[in-house]
């Protein structure tokens, strides 16, 4: 039987975002006091694996891909990323400066980690607050050490 290139394809995207929505749970349970984690695919928007410890309408989701995008690499960031290199006199070659951001809210840790082999891959972990800044930050990259495996 030959299967269509294009069922393929749309196969092993699902066969990726199954294997993204494992690593993210995994890593949820290795993390301490994680209470969500998601992997977004910065060019697209796309939101390709979540999970979290309460459930969430499926539009604030998708917001907090678009916000994810607007942090780590919105006009703003870029600009100041492109200021660094001219003043240092490095040449853009297209990798990003901010490799890695820290968000505390009232309540909330935000880590958002953007990925080696790619660019446009960010994975984002929201901790409670009271979370060891130290471990979080460790099992973080471990995590997206795994993450990456999994694309």
């Amino acid at each position: 039987m030959i299967i269509p290139v294009s069922l393929h394809v749309e196969t092993r995207e699902r066969l990726i975002i199954m294997q993204l929505q494992s690593v993210i749970q995994q890593s949820m349970r290795d993390i301490p006091d994680c209470v969500a984690a998601g992997y977004v695919e910065m060019s697209t928007g796309a939101l390709l694996a979540v999970k979290t410890i309460d459930s969430h309408p499926h539009e604030v989701l998708e917001l907090v891909a678009v916000a994810t995008a607007e942090l780590i690499q919105g006009s703003t960031v870029t600009a100041i990323e492109k200021l660094f290199r001219r003043t240092r006199g490095v040449k853009d070659d297209g990798q990003h400066y901010f490799q890695e951001m820290i968000v505390f809210s009232d309540t909330l840790l935000h880590v958002f980690v953007r990925a080696r082999s790619n660019q446009n891959h960010v994975a984002s972990f929201v901790c409670r607050k009271s979370a060891n800044i130290g471990m979080v930050l460790t099992k973080t990259r471990k995590a997206m050490s795994h993450l990456e495996r999994a694309v």
